[in-house]
């Protein structure tokens, strides 16, 4: 294996060279439920972690193997445990440390179906999440009590865009103890959220990793860099013995493995209980779409910053939301931790409002109208009467949703033909305002 940190080499060479056996270079898929044991001793070590191998497909699967390991080496991360879906993803890193009682620090700045886990779910299993305005990192510091385990927030917030202050909130909370688990799928290759701080890195898996809008998946990153056992009453999932496993303390368990408490405990007790595997079919299809992402995400930001410059001169664009566009502190931010570019996402409200919005999403003809982002090909949504729509008026506006808020996925399509797309979808919405 290359000893690169390059992304474009290790989104084709981490965690595989070439099948053993049949010197296949492309990654099997491991179609399997289960795993032949070498004999009784073998069976009894793998199961009480004396070996790391392959049990059942609920809890692991070579394919899928692959995957954690490449993802880990983009991240800079120790280990990776991949699952069903991004969601299952944010769920289980912070199950994985918030019991009931226990409560979680998080941004404001959220994709809907996050702030929904959050807000309600999370809630009713009686773990409280604390929503603060990032635009401040102290107001972390604030909302911290005795039994806070962790902050959690999105890199590139999805639909603010807003960069979050990942070294200045991660700073805050390890010397209480408290880890910093960033949301990072929106900015893929952009940034590593684990070089500025941050002890946990999460991705959907869907969007820009994949790319090709066929499969999904979620990613958890154990960066390896936090001291877990250093506040163990912070800390008591990690530093108290776990009924579930033979009364294990995860952060002496695993010492002969290396800093991996969070991840193994992960799998070893949420994805073996919650079963939110991932296929290994979805892993494989996830694997095909890294290959490329380095690639991909050069062309999402110019094709980006090009729809953000050229709506910034349009009549009927009342603003325009995009790293590019902003100022002062938000924008040192976006600057200090995307150093790849802005991302592929931008956001823009019309002066006409909510319906100016629908006769500009009914208008278009080249991009698609779909809940997703990170796909190859552009995307538009109104997130006011979609994504975000099961949030009240006061969240959605706190996450950065108005009623004439658009937001764009855009892809690696000519630009010409994206702009052209967009020109007319505008015109079709300034007939609306002239006419009322």
């Amino acid at each position: 294996m290359t000893n690169s940190r390059h992304p474009e080499t290790l989104s084709l060479h981490a965690g595989w060279r070439a099948d053993p056996t049949t010197g296949s270079v492309a990654v099997p898929i491991h179609q399997t439920t289960s795993y032949q044991f070498r004999d009784t001793e073998h069976a009894s070590n793998l199961f009480a972690l004396k070996e790391l191998g392959n049990i059942y497909t609920r809890i692991g699967n070579p394919t899928v193997d692959v995957l954690e390991q490449r993802i880990a080496a983009l991240e800079g991360g120790a280990a990776a445990l991949a699952v069903s879906s991004g969601q299952a993803a944010s769920a289980f890193a912070i199950q994985n440390l918030a019991k009931a009682g226990d409560n979680v620090v998080s941004s404001t700045d959220l994709y809907g179906g996050t702030w929904n886990l959050f807000a309600h779910t999370l809630k009713d299993q009686g773990v409280e999440v604390r929503f603060v305005d990032p635009s401040d990192p102290q107001a972390f510091a604030r909302a911290t009590d005795d039994r806070t385990r962790a902050y959690y927030a999105e890199t590139l917030p999805n639909p603010k865009l807003a960069v979050f202050p990942i070294k200045e909130v991660a700073d805050i909370g390890r010397p209480l103890g408290i880890p910093l688990i960033v949301d990072n799928t929106a900015a893929p290759i952009l940034t590593r959220p684990i070089d500025h701080g941050a002890a946990v890195v999460v991705y959907s898996g869907t969007k820009y990793l994949g790319g090709h809008g066929t499969s999904i998946a979620g990613l958890i990153v154990d960066g390896g860099n936090f001291d877990w056992g250093a506040h163990p009453k912070r800390q008591p999932a990690l530093n108290t013995p776990d009924p579930s496993y033979h009364g294990a303390v995860w952060v002496e368990a695993v010492k002969p493995i290396g800093p991996v408490a969070y991840i193994i405990k992960a799998r070893t007790t949420l994805l073996r209980d919650l079963g939110s595997a991932l296929s290994p079919f979805n892993a494989f299809m996830i694997l095909q779409g890294i290959e490329t992402v380095a690639l991909r995400m050069e062309r999402h930001v110019k094709n980006a910053q090009a729809v953000a410059d050229f709506l910034a001169k349009r009549p009927e664009v009342a603003k325009v939301i995009h790293p590019s566009q902003q100022k002062g502190e938000t924008r040192r931010r976006a600057d200090a931790y995307l150093k790849g570019g802005y991302g592929g996402l931008v956001g823009f409200e019309l002066a006409a409002g909510r319906e100016a919005g629908r006769r500009f999403i009914d208008s278009l003809k080249l991009l698609y109208h779909v809940a997703n982002i990170g796909d190859s090909r552009s995307l538009a949504i109104h997130p006011a009467s979609t994504t975000h729509s099961q949030l009240t008026a006061e969240e959605q506006l706190a996450t950065g949703v108005s009623d004439g808020y658009v937001r764009l996925s855009i892809g690696i399509e000519h630009i010409d033909d994206i702009l052209a797309d967009l020109s007319q979808a505008l015109d079709a919405a300034g007939k609306l305002k002239s006419a009322a």
